[in-house]
């Protein structure tokens, strides 16, 4: 078992040698300069912010919406220096928002133990991720750097009825700014650790007073890697590990009508360029120079060290006040994604497990919400169109393996198992929820979603007998034999000759319900009770070996009960308790045939499941006019069920602290030169597992503790801001690999591909940066 505590590792690395003989910034960014003014959500009250939401697809108070939910607002995201969606986790209880493994812009989401760890084309999150209630269906690009962003909203628990399927574990909601009016423009630059060098520039023009404004944004996001690749097998490489070089750019166009007629038309634009990310190895190689690195950001490579992720996406949205009572929405929206990657499984300058690959993917989507106010009741209705298209290809290369094993009988040069392959899906559903008032102070809460949703899906997969590269030029001299080709091994015979000739399909529908209880004690005391379903889409193995069936949607059921208070002008508590049954998980595992290491044995299905119960506290004490304290909690006794038909037994939750915990607080200072804010926090989160089938990889209980000051003038044009980040700088595992085999003893024992591949990815190592930039 390994911990991500390098002084372990070193420990250990000598015993190891004796017994040794191995996933946008999207269409959202965030300029640190919009806490200057107070949004439309955030209006000071006595102390305490009356919090605006549309969790459930209108406006309401935070503190009378019956929903488990954390709203973090511009302000106290550019008082903290939030520049990346990930570091959102950390005011969200039992949330987990992290890079994943061997990218710098794919997420890993999970809540209260719920989500999806795999970002391979045909695997649905469990997480969804919204801007501007456009969902962005795969996680390659969703994690954002923000702009112009007024709030963010993480819904925890199933949220089936209003946002529908691939929500089972909660969503994460971005909601940007309307637009003023006046011209504006925004330019700000950061200049900090590890040669960081950001440029944001954003503004509005209005083209006909009043009524039709265009806005814009631009990005440069660049940093010298946190570590380097010591040893690259190729030559000319860029030797840089975990660097940054991304740019993105928006326009809107904003048009009011009428004081009842709003539109908005969006154009995003994103290129991730951020070399590919190289993992630590934990163990020594068995079979080339490449001992435990001594920095957890340093590696080794035999690969290219390109990665490109392109996302762009249009939306177009209407809303129509068409009565007091009564208003219309609707959203369109258009996306597509490209990636290439080189992801080196083993990490050493030896072509042990190589996997280089692209994914192509483009969605439509389309949505018709009405939402009406009555005498003791509202709904808040709508219908929903999906059409999406995922498509992918990977070349796993175990050429050491191949040309060992096969060389002289064979004359190998090599070895490559190609997968590829499509997974498409086409879902419609109707959705209705009410709030009905049984009394002065109770009401109820019902709510309803039908989804129907055909998918189909196709797999090539086959073995070649040299180093295969998805494209001509992948690497400097190859070129791609036209004649190599795979078979289909999943799909439909339509014509009955015995070979597959056209994607398999499959379909389900699914009935989501809600319903729910509100208590309004007083007018600063809300009790509510409610039990909500909510499902994952159905799939295909998209690494399929043989004409699999595809495996069911998964289902997550959640009771919860909370309690909202405003104890005073001063001091706030938010506490839910819930319990989740999670039935018919979607499980893949791969098992390496002890006969022979070149078989994956890698197969789709449903399993029993997972059960959670847990508690999440959130807590505001405005001590004084200038001085603000948070407190949040949450806690999760979480169990997953083992089940015969899996070949590895499960040991637990991956991704899943069962302790997670924020205090921070914040002072404002005025002086004659302009308005301070003095920020700082400590974020707990205990050890959890990195995969469910295995504990060698286990990351300790740890805590980051941060620190910012932030400036304004008087006048308000100029502003700036000094942030740390983990000041401690505290070693942090948030993915792996695990091709290893533990022998029990202390000493592990070679995998797939031949070696003891055990790898670690970590989050960011302490920072410091400075944030100056100019309005007006």
């Amino acid at each position: 078992m390994f911990t991500s505590k390098t002084a372990q590792s070193k420990s250990l690395q000598n015993t190891f040698s004796k017994s040794l003989c191995a996933i946008a910034i999207s269409s959202t960014l965030m300029s640190s300069a919009v806490y200057a003014a107070e949004e439309a959500t955030e209006k000071k009250v006595a102390g305490l912010e009356i919090i605006e939401v549309t969790a459930r697809k209108t406006t309401e108070n935070l503190q009378e919406t019956p929903v488990a939910m954390t709203s973090v607002g511009a302000a106290e995201l550019a008082e903290n220096g939030i520049s990346v969606m990930t570091e959102v986790q950390r005011f969200s209880p039992n949330t987990t928002l992290q890079t994943s493994r061997g990218t710098n812009s794919t997420l890993t989401a999970f809540i209260r133990g719920v989500g999806q760890q795999d970002p391979l084309w045909g695997y649905e999150p469990g997480v969804g991720i919204y801007v501007d209630d456009v969902y962005l269906a795969r996680p390659q690009g969703a994690v954002l750097d923000l702009l112009d962003i007024e709030r963010i909203e993480v819904l925890r628990g199933p949220q089936g009825t209003l946002y529908g399927k691939n929500t089972i574990g909660g969503a994460v909601k971005y909601v940007t700014k309307e637009m003023s009016g006046d011209a504006e423009f925004d330019i700000q630059g950061t200049f900090g650790s590890y040669n960081q060098k950001d440029l944001k520039m954003t503004g509005q023009i209005p083209l006909v007073e009043n009524t039709l404004y265009l806005g814009f944004g631009y990005a440069n996001l660049n940093r010298d890697g946190f570590g380097e690749f010591l040893i690259s097998d190729l030559p000319n490489q860029d030797k840089e590990n975990y660097n940054k070089d991304l740019t993105a750019a928006r326009l809107t166009l904003e048009y009011h009508a009428s004081d009842d007629l709003f539109m908005r038309l969006a154009w995003d634009k994103t290129q991730d360029d951020s070399n590919a990310k190289g993992g630590y190895r934990l163990l020594p190689s068995l079979l080339t120079n490449a001992p435990v690195p001594d920095d957890v950001y340093d590696s080794y490579t035999s690969m290219p060290t390109e990665n490109s992720v392109e996302l762009s996406g249009l939306s177009f949205m209407v809303n129509w006040q068409a009565s007091e009572d009564l208003s219309l929405k609707y959203v369109a929206t258009s996306r597509e994604g490209y990636s290439d990657t080189n992801i080196d499984f083993d990490n050493t300058p030896l072509d042990i497990f190589d996997v280089p690959a692209f994914y192509d993917d483009e969605n439509t989507s389309h949505e018709l919400q009405a939402s009406y106010s009555g005498e003791g009741y509202n709904i808040v209705g709508g219908l929903y169109l999906y059409d999406g298209e995922s498509c992918g290809h990977f070349d796993a290369i175990l050429g050491f393996l191949g040309r060992a094993a096969y060389g002289a009988s064979l004359g190998a040069t090599g070895l490559t198992r190609e997968v590829t392959g499509c997974n498409n899906s086409e879902s419609s559903a109707i959705y209705l929820q009410s709030s009905i008032d049984l009394s002065e102070k109770l009401s109820l809460t019902l709510g309803a979603r039908y989804t129907n949703e055909e998918k189909e899906a196709y797999v090539n997969n086959g073995l070649a007998f040299s180093n295969v590269y998805p494209n001509t030029g992948w690497i400097d001299g190859y070129t791609r034999d036209p004649s190599i080709t795979f078979p289909q091994v999943l799909g439909e015979d339509t014509n009955g000759d015995g070979i597959l000739d056209a994607p398999k399909k499959a379909d389900w529908s699914q009935f989501s319900p809600r319903v729910g209880l509100e208590y309004q004690m007083d007018d600063d005391t809300m009790i509510f009770a409610s039990y909500s379903q909510g499902f994952k889409s159905g799939t295909f193995n998209p690494r399929a070996t043989l004409n699999e069936d595809a495996a069911n949607p998964e289902i997550v059921d959640s009771i919860e009960i909370g309690i909202k208070k405003d104890w005073n002008d001063m001091l706030r508590t938010n506490v839910t308790f819930f319990s989740i049954d999670h039935k018919d998980r979607q499980y893949i595992t791969i098992t390496p045939d002890p006969n022979d290491l070149t078989v994956l044995n890698q197969n789709l299905g449903n399993i029993k499941g997972s059960t959670g119960d847990g508690i999440e506290a959130e807590v505001t004490w405005a001590a004084t006019d200038d001085l603000r304290i948070d407190f949040s909690f949450g806690y999760i006794d979480s169990e997953i069920e083992d089940d015969p038909t899996v070949a590895v037994p499960l040991v637990g939750l991956s991704n899943t602290p069962k302790y997670t915990m924020n205090l921070s607080a914040n002072y404002t200072l005025d002086t004659e030169i302009g308005y301070f804010v003095f920020s700082g926090g400590y974020y707990y989160r205990d050890e959890y597992l990195l995969f469910e089938d295995s504990d060698m990889l286990i990351q300790e209980g740890s805590g980051n503790l941060n620190a910012s000051i932030t400036w304004e003038s008087t006048e308000g044009n100029w502003y700036g801001g000094l942030h740390g980040k983990n000041l401690t700088n505290e070693e942090v595992m948030v993915g792996g690999y695990n091709f290893a085999v533990d022998n029990g003893d202390g000493t592990y024992g070679a995998g797939l591909g031949g070696d003891t591949t055990l790898i670690g990815y970590f989050a960011d190592p302490r920072t410091i940066h400075l944030t100056v930039g100019y309005r007006f």
